[in-house]
């Protein structure tokens, strides 16, 4: 068993792949403390599973200035948690050949929620889970859109493609430390995201099914993989896409072996 962790703080886990992810821990024998904006889904959650399982906390990761309280209660609170799976995410459609129709606020906003609210997590979490003296991990869940840009998100391409370089940036910091640096990439999974887009109807029948991406997913994770890749990305092979993958994986190695040379 690669997946040591046993109390699990995941960020994003009212709808989607969080929801499916959670359920599958909590499956698994491991305690979900699940975020999200949603009170009465938190809720739900919590009354599903029973209170010695899962446990909740409100919050809106795109409120960075608040981030830090949040991290310092959940530790508080939930003292045990062990890791942290940060998963939430917003994609929406924004067109720069008509700048008109472009509401850079909700760009920017787009920006905060899929990555620099992650980074600011990961700061504010780094310290407890650094000084534990048990395994602990931060988890990612990303996007092949960050190695293969859907032109049609800008705003989600780049914002994936930065979360995609931090968390291969600080898994070299820290690679000499307690704590693991997970990252997750999914394909095209069922999800809400899609909502906004495509609409309930169509949105939510996009993709692969969030239980078969989750059951694949865990089974990887079980194996120790650091880095796990879920089918590909569209009209691209499997082979084809994890030929970029694979590649981009070598040569970050080469250039961290010359950092380490350098520094």
């Amino acid at each position: 068993m690669s997946f040591p962790y046993k109390h699990v703080l995941l960020v994003g886990a009212t709808s989607g792949i969080g929801k499916a992810m959670a359920d599958k821990l909590i499956a698994e024998g491991i305690h979900v403390t699940a975020v999200g904006r949603r009170k009465d889904r938190l809720d739900a959650f919590v009354s599903a599973h029973g209170s010695s399982k899962a446990s909740s906390l409100a919050a809106d990761i795109s409120n960075l200035e608040s981030l830090s309280a949040f991290a310092e209660n959940a530790i508080k609170q939930h003292p045990t948690i062990d890791a942290v799976f940060l998963n939430a995410g917003q994609q929406r459609r924004f067109n720069f050949a008509s700048p008109s129709t472009v509401q850079l606020s909700e760009f920017n906003k787009e920006m905060t929620t899929n990555f620099t609210s992650f980074v600011a997590l990961t700061h504010a979490f780094l310290p407890h889970l650094l000084a534990s003296s048990n395994p602990t991990a931060l988890i990612y869940t990303g996007t092949h859109i960050s190695l293969v840009p859907g032109a049609s998100w800008p705003a989600y391409s780049a914002s994936k493609a930065a979360l995609d370089a931090f968390v291969q940036c600080i898994r070299e910091q820290l690679r000499n430390s307690s704590v693991d640096i997970l990252h997750i990439s999914p394909p095209l999974v069922q999800s809400e995201i899609h909502d906004y887009e495509f609409g309930a109807e169509t949105g939510q029948k996009m993709g692969m099914p969030a239980e078969e991406f989750v059951k694949e997913t865990w089974a990887e994770l079980k194996e120790g993989k650091k880095d796990v890749y879920i089918g590909s990305i569209g009209a691209s092979s499997r082979e084809q896409f994890m030929e970029i993958a694979d590649r981009r994986a070598e040569a970050i190695e080469r250039l961290n072996e010359l950092l380490r040379r350098l520094h």
